[in-house]
């Protein structure tokens, strides 16, 4: 921010017809930080809502989703609707070194969909600690060209 001067006050006290005795001009990190501050993610509620179950992925498990829902648009099987915006929105907690999302069922089983695929071309510790820590593992199955999960 920049002070208005003197003669700046004047001018304005001038063009509102009262005295301004403070004024502040922004300066261009103040507009992008206005900018910014209106395209933030806004702070996830601490409780899931209805539907809706906390999960909390390592770093290593954001990484694999965050590689699976940039992907949407290529692949055959895309993430189940609202993942996209659960990991881009999800804040991380220092404490448990943790991402937190609150996911639907569906959505549960779109990121096993993903941890799988992330599996044969990667490693398989991901997938294997949200299986672990939810109960959901992707199992591909003959019968049907889109992902459905085991638990």
């Amino acid at each position: 921010m920049e002070t208005a001067g003197r003669e700046t006050r004047a001018e304005l006290s001038a063009w509102e017809g009262r005295p301004v005795r403070w004024a502040v001009r922004l300066l261009a990190t103040g507009h992008d930080l206005l900018a910014y501050a209106g395209v933030r993610p806004a702070p996830m509620s601490l409780e899931p809502g209805p539907g809706e179950r906390l999960v909390e992925l390592a770093p290593s498990q954001m990484t694999a989703l965050r590689v699976f829902v940039g992907l949407a648009g290529e692949l055959k099987s895309p993430p189940a609707t609202g993942l996209a915006e659960q990991v881009r929105t999800a804040p991380y907690d220092r404490g448990t070194r943790r991402w937190q999302l609150h996911l639907t069922q569906e959505q549960m089983e779109s990121a096993a969909y993903g941890f799988w695929l992330h599996r044969l071309t990667g490693s398989a510790a991901e997938a294997n600690r949200f299986g672990r820590d939810f109960g959901v593992l992707y199992a591909p199955g003959s019968e049907k060209d889109s992902p459905a999960a085991i638990s």
